[in-house]
């Protein structure tokens, strides 16, 4: 066989949200990576922009994310989701979104040290790819993926220069195929697919337009547009979604997947956001306009042999609750230390099969969940007396009914309220973003009863340490200055916590970093020790005695819990080790 031009430990194709964070912590864990991707830069259009506390403790964990920071919009300018005729016309009613409700805002506040925020995809990637670079990843622009071979040692990928019109191969212990909704790795491997695609179509009209008098007193992310019989017809609902505040925009509008994707030209990507706006006197710039359809299909297998799925390419979902590139960093932060490991040594490679178990799961319920959120609008347009089997002038003046003095009248708007109020299972959906929990060969059962969620859990987060749970944060003391329990832990490295009384843990770790080869940090929680419970918070939310101990993994997850000391301790955690590690 030839030679391979390229020789690598892991070769990544896709260059998004997933591919870039799989190839920036890969970097930062010593294991020597390739992107490759078909385009020649990256995102080029806003797209994704959520971001949630569980992706920004990745950025945390990588070091960049005071540079998101600089970039995004902060949560206390994302909270009020408006719904309305239009942005110059009459307000319908709001909704207090992503943790800005005063009530809820303690919430978010105490479930990590990172903040919610809105950064636009296309200023997220090169913050994310750039941190890849600067630690040693090797990027190929216009590379196009075409084939892969595995066999017991590695991948053999057969690759096309776009600009040469060539191809060559590189040879890879593992490949991670990030390539999006149409994920050429995914459909070579075969993976197995559960729902459809295309289920509804939409186009999106990026523009610059100086909204500020709109929008300034009520800033939000998402302001949400009612007008039956507009230009597209049926119910009429638009989104117009802040890109940059308040002078940059991108609407989504729906066409009828019957009848294909319509030609978006500049003409009419202005009418519809002249309509959408109210106002046609302010300039706009149509910077940018494509169609895409609405999707409902996860992959039931996401990995076969040496080659591992991620990202779009496995959850193809609309992008209500703004879980996408949520959902691929996250996918990445759970596969890239387990690479690590395996590559190093430190691991066998049972290990990987704990990302199927962990990951799958997590694709089904966020393909349920955003299409559900999209089903969750049906009680507006009912309160409003909107439908598609209505005629528009009828809609119209359904809507005016709201404003009548009558129980009918009472009654809708009452309906109106109740029907806002249960978006917040997309636009407060703390639960989901946060309440993942793994159960795989990667997790040590303790034996405790399953979880009972004394709040809803898709719309509460609730702290746990019970394996498989994401470590509490809570705030830590060191010299009197504030940490984080997941700053003192990740990195690429397993950690141990325990208290006074559990010294026979921490022995029992250097013991075993010494016989397993693995670094094995160790965080004693106490007055006169490494770090100190400022607020009493830890021993709140331990769940564990002083002397107990639990076993953090580089993703925050955790492996293993002892409530207290035991005379085994150190083959306690030797076993927990083994299990975990296949060793």
């Amino acid at each position: 066989m030839e030679k391979a031009r390229y020789e690598t430990d892991v070769l990544i194709v896709g260059s998004g949200p997933a591919g870039s964070t799989t190839s920036a912590l890969l970097s930062k864990y010593g294991i020597k990576n390739m992107v490759v991707t078909k385009y020649g830069w990256l995102a080029n259009s806003p797209r994704a922009h959520i971001t949630n506390q569980r992706t920004m403790e990745v950025f945390r964990d990588l070091g960049i994310e005071e540079e998101v920071i600089e970039k995004a919009v902060p949560q206390e300018l994302m909270g009020n989701n408006v719904f309305c005729t239009s942005l110059a016309g009459e307000e319908l009613g709001r909704l207090y979104s992503w943790g800005n409700h005063p009530n809820r805002m303690a919430d978010y506040t105490l479930a990590s040290p990172s903040k919610i925020c809105d950064i636009p995809q296309n200023l997220a990637e090169p913050i994310i790819v750039g941190a890849a670079a600067r630690t040693g990843s090797k990027f190929k622009f216009d590379t196009e993926y075409v084939s892969h071979v595995q066999d017991d040692n590695g991948v053999t990928v057969t690759c096309r220069d776009r600009l040469a019109d060539e191809e060559f191969t590189v040879r890879a212990k593992y490949l991670v195929g990030a390539d999006g909704g149409n994920s050429k790795v995914a459909e070579n491997l075969g993976l197995p697919y559960e729902g459809e695609m295309g289920v509804g179509g939409s186009m999106n009209i990026v523009f610059k337009m100086d909204l500020s008098k709109y929008v300034a007193h009520r800033p939000s992310v998402l302001y949400w547009v009612l007008q039956p019989g507009s230009n597209v017809g049926g119910i009429g609902m638009g989104l117009v979604r802040m890109v940059r505040p308040w002078n940059e925009w991108l609407i989504v509008w729906g066409y009828d997947i019957n009848d294909g994707p319509p030609e978006v030209n500049d003409d009419l990507a202005k009418e519809i956001a002249f309509k959408l706006v109210g106002d046609d006197s302010i300039p706009i710039e149509i910077t940018q306009t494509s169609t895409w359809t609405v999707n409902h299909c996860y992959a039931k297998k996401i990995s076969e042999g040496r080659v591992f799925c991620m990202g779009d390419a496995i959850h193809r979902h609309p992008p209500s609750n703004g879980l996408g590139s949520n959902t691929s960093i996250q996918d990445a932060f759970n596969l890239s230390w387990k690479l690590a490991k395996v590559i190093k040594g430190e691991a066998n490679e049972s290990l990987l099969e704990s990302y199927q178990d962990e990951r799958g799961p997590i694709a089904k319920q966020i393909v349920d969940r955003a299409n559900k959120s999209i089903e969750e609008f049906g009680p507006i347009f009912q309160s409003l007396g909107l439908g598609e089997d209505i005629k528009p002038e009828q809609m119209r003046a359904n809507m005016e009914k709201l404003k009548d003095n009558n129980p009918t009248s009472e009654k809708q708007r009452e309906d109106l309220r109740k029907a806002i109020a249960l978006k917040s299972y997309e636009f407060n959906c703390h639960g989901v973003e946060m309440n993942q929990r793994y159960n795989s060969n990667a997790t040590i059962a303790d034996g405790s009863p399953e979880e009972e969620f004394k709040r809803d859990k898709e719309l509460y987060y609730q702290a746990s340490t019970r394996p498989g749970a994401h470590l509490p944060h809570v705030w830590l003391g060191e010299n009197g200055h504030k940490v984080s329990t997941l700053d003192v832990s990740g990195k690429g490295e397993f950690t141990l916590f325990t208290s006074i009384g559990g010294e026979k843990w921490i022995e029992a770790a250097k013991e075993l970093s010494k016989s397993l080869g693995i670094h094995i940090k160790t965080v004693q929680i106490g007055p006169d020790r490494d770090y100190t419970d400022l607020y009493g918070a830890w021993a709140e939310v331990r769940d564990i005695k002083d002397s107990g101990c639990l076993l953090i993994r580089p993703d925050y997850h955790i492996a293993f819990r002892a409530k207290e000391v035991s005379q085994n301790a150190e083959s306690d955690l030797k076993n927990a080790f083994e299990k975990i590690l296949g060793k």
